[in-house]
C-alpha cells in the first residue's frame, strides 16, 4: 500500500471507484482502459510500474481480471477496505441493472429499445479502447522484445485461438530465459518499488482461511436449507467451480459456461443464453455478470414459490460464487506483487506478461470492433487457422457514424467519458425511434 499521507480518502476512493463502476462499458479491455485513465492518467494514483506490474498478475489469475484490478488498486490505495469499496464498486452498477433487466427479460422477453441505447454506448467504447491501446502500449512496450511478445501473443489468440493460459506461460518463460541469460536487459522503468511492507506468511494463511469462509459459508449454508438438488445450491455449486478455472477473464470461459447452462443444466436454451451475453455485453460491468442474468432465469423458472424473489437469490448466490473468491485472489496475493518484481528473473517474466497483455486487449479490441461494426462476422477455420471475416454488405453505417462522433468527442474536443456516452446513447435511442 502507498503511505497514508500519499493515500486519498475514502470518499475519494469512493467517488472514483463509482465513477469507474458506472462508465465500464465494453469489456475487459474497455474496463482496464478506464481505471487506467481514472488511476495513473488523471489522478497519479498508482504510477504506470504499478499499474502494469498489478495488471500482469491480475492476467495470471483465474476471474475476471479488470474486477481483480480495481479490487488491487483500491487496496494499494488504502488497504483491504480501500479493495473491498473498490472491488464492491465496480461490479454493482452493473449487477444492478443487470437484475433489473433481468426481471423484465424474465416477464416480457427482449427489450429492443433498451438494446438500441447501447448501440451507441458500444461503439462509443471502441474509440475509448483505441485510445487506451496505443497509450498502455507506449508504456508497457519499451524493448524490441516486448514488441515481438505481444505481436505474437495477438497472433496466437487472434489467428490461432491458443489457450490463454499457455501463451502466457510461453512469455513468462521467455522473459525469464531471456534475463537469466542475459540476452536482453529488462527494467526500461527504472522506478523502484515503494513498498516497505513486511509480509508474514501467517497472514497470508489467515487471509485464506477468512476468505474461504466468507466465500463457500454462505453457499454451504443454502445447501443444507434448500438441499442439494436445489437450483440454488447447484447454482452456487456450478459458479464457483467456473470461478477456480476461467484463466483468460470471461471470454476464455464462456463457450464452456454457455454448453454447461443449456445442455448439462438446461437452465436456458440457447437462445436466452445468446440474449443473456448480448445483454452483458451491452452492460456495464464485467462481461461475466451473464452469470447473474443465468441464475436470476434458473430460480425464477425452476424455483417454487415467490419467483421474483427466488430470481433475486439465484442472481445472488450466482454473484456471490464468482466475485468472492476475486478478493480472495487479491487480498492474499497483493502484498508479493511488488516483491516479486523486485526479483530480477522474476521481473523479466512479469515485462513478458505485461507485453503479451498488450496483445490480448489489442485481440479483444479488434474482436469487439468487428462486431460493433458489422452483424455478421463470419469465423472460418482452416486446420488450425482460424479467420474472422466480416460480411462487407452488413457494415452497420449507425455504429460507425456514431464511432466517428465519439471519436471527436473525446480526442479532440477533450470532453469527459460521461458526457459523450450519454450524447452517444440518446442518439443511437432516437435513430432507433425514428426508424
Amino acid at each position: 500500500m502507498q503511505n497514508s499521507e500519499k493515500s486519498p480518502t475514502i470518499i475519494s476512493i469512493v467517488r472514483t471507484f463509482g465513477r469507474i463502476g458506472l462508465l465500464s462499458f465494453g469489456g475487459p479491455a474497455a474496463q482496464i482502459a478506464l481505471i487506467h485513465q481514472e488511476i495513473v492518467i488523471n489522478k497519479n494514483w498508482l504510477s504506470e510500474r504499478q499499474f502494469l506490474n498489478a495488471l500482469s498478475f491480475c492476467m495470471l489469475l483465474p476471474g475476471p481480471e479488470a474486477m481483480q484490478l480495481a479490487t488491487y488498486s483500491g487496496w494499494r490505495l488504502h488497504g483491504r477496505i480501500g479493495g473491498l469499496i473498490a472491488g464492491l464498486l465496480f461490479i454493482l452498477p452493473g449487477s444492478i441493472l443487470v437484475l433489473a433487466l433481468s426481471s423484465i427479460y424474465a416477464i416480457y422477453g427482449d427489450v429492443p429499445i433498451v438494446q438500441s441505447v447501447f448501440v451507441g454506448i458500444k461503439a462509443t467504447v471502441v474509440i475509448i479502447v483505441l485510445n487506451a491501446l496505443i497509450q498502455i502500449t507506449k508504456r508497457a512496450l519499451q524493448q524490441q522484445i516486448h514488441w515481438y511478445i505481444a505481436g505474437l501473443s495477438f497472433i496466437a489468440f487472434f489467428f490461432f485461438s491458443l489457450p490463454f493460459p499457455l501463451v502466457i506461460f510461453t512469455a513468462a518463460l521467455t522473459g525469464f530465459l531471456l534475463t537469466r541469460f542475459q540476452i536482453t536487459a529488462y527494467d526500461p522503468i527504472t522506478e523502484k518499488s515503494q513498498s516497505k511492507n513486511t509480509i508474514h506468511l501467517n497472514k497470508t494463511v489467515s487471509t485464506i482461511l477468512t476468505w474461504l469462509i466468507i466465500w463457500l459459508g454462505p453457499l454451504v449454508l443454502v445447501s443444507f436449507v434448500f438441499g442439494w438438488n436445489s437450483v440454488l445450491t447447484q447454482l452456487g455449486y456450478f459458479f464457483s467451480k467456473l470461478a477456480i478455472v476461467t484463466f483468460g477473464g470471461a471470454y476464455s470461459v464462456l463457450a464452456y459456461m454457455a454448453q454447461e447452462v443449456v445442455q448439462h443444466y438446461q437452465w436456458l436454451d440457447a437462445q436466452e443464453m445468446l440474449d443473456g451475453l448480448g445483454l452483458a455485453e451491452t452492460t456495464n460491468g464485467p462481461l461475466i455478470l451473464v452469470n447473474q442474468f443465468v441464475g436470476y432465469i434458473a430460480a425464477y423458472r425452476f424455483g417454487h414459490g415467490d419467483y421474483f424473489v427466488l430470481g433475486v437469490a439465484g442472481a445472488f448466490i450466482a454473484l456471490w460464487a464468482t466475485f468472492a473468491p476475486c478478493f480472495l485472489w487479491i487480498f492474499a496475493g497483493a502484498p508479493y506483487i511488488e516483491k516479486l518484481h523486485d526479483l530480477p528473473d522474476l521481473k523479466g517474466a512479469f515485462d513478458s506478461i505485461t507485453a503479451a497483455v498488450v496483445g490480448v486487449i489489442l485481440n479483444l479490441t479488434v474482436w469487439f470492433s468487428l462486431h460493433v461494426f458489422f452483424s455478421t462476422v463470419i469465423k472460418n477455420q482452416i486446420g488450425p487457422l482460424v479467420l474472422w471475416l466480416p460480411e462487407i454488405n452488413t457494415l452497420e453505417w449507425m455504429s460507425l457514424s456514431i464511432a466517428i462522433i465519439a471519436a471527436f468527442a473525446l480526442l479532440y474536443f477533450r470532453l469527459g467519458i460521461f458526457y459523450v456516452l450519454v450524447i452517444t446513447g440518446s442518439f443511437s435511442l432516437i435513430w432507433h425511434l425514428l426508424i
